[in-house]
């Protein structure tokens, strides 16, 4: 599994990052349009990401944005459904308006901050990105 975390706090990065290199490989961005130049670089390399975390509060694109902006990137290179990479959003924002924003533009799980390690590796098991 390639992962990128997209996530301006350094803890909860790191507890991402703990989390998950025990998967395979990490990546991290700490603003939006960071994360961005990850992921079409990586796309580009033919090395796409099985796995994006994503905050919404986010220097340069909020990371509503930056989903919109992935799955138009994917749309326009010919990836849909199922195939995108998953995107779990993890946030400290708890409202209906960015849980359901965030549903409407395709993220496949939304993880309120603190996250829990058993809720992630829950929702990797859903994706089948692990056993």
């Amino acid at each position: 599994m390639k992962a990128l975390i997209v996530e301006d706090d350094m803890p909860s990065r790191k507890f991402l990052q703990k989390v998950l290199e025990q998967y395979g490989s990490v990546e991290y961005a700490v603003d939006g349009q960071a994360a961005m130049d990850a992921f079409t670089l990586a796309f580009q390399n033919q090395e796409p990401f099985d796995l994006v975390c994503l905050d919404i509060m986010l220097p340069k694109m909020d990371g509503q944005q930056v989903l919109k902006a992935i799955r138009k990137y994917e749309q326009e290179h010919g990836v849909s459904g199922l195939d995108g990479v998953k995107i779990i959003m993890t946030t400290a924002l708890r409202d209906s308006k960015n849980i359901i924003n965030a549903f409407i533009e395709q993220c496949e799980a939304y993880l309120a901050k603190p996250i829990e390690r058993d809720a992630l590796t829950a929702e990797l098991r859903s994706f089948g990105l692990i056993d």
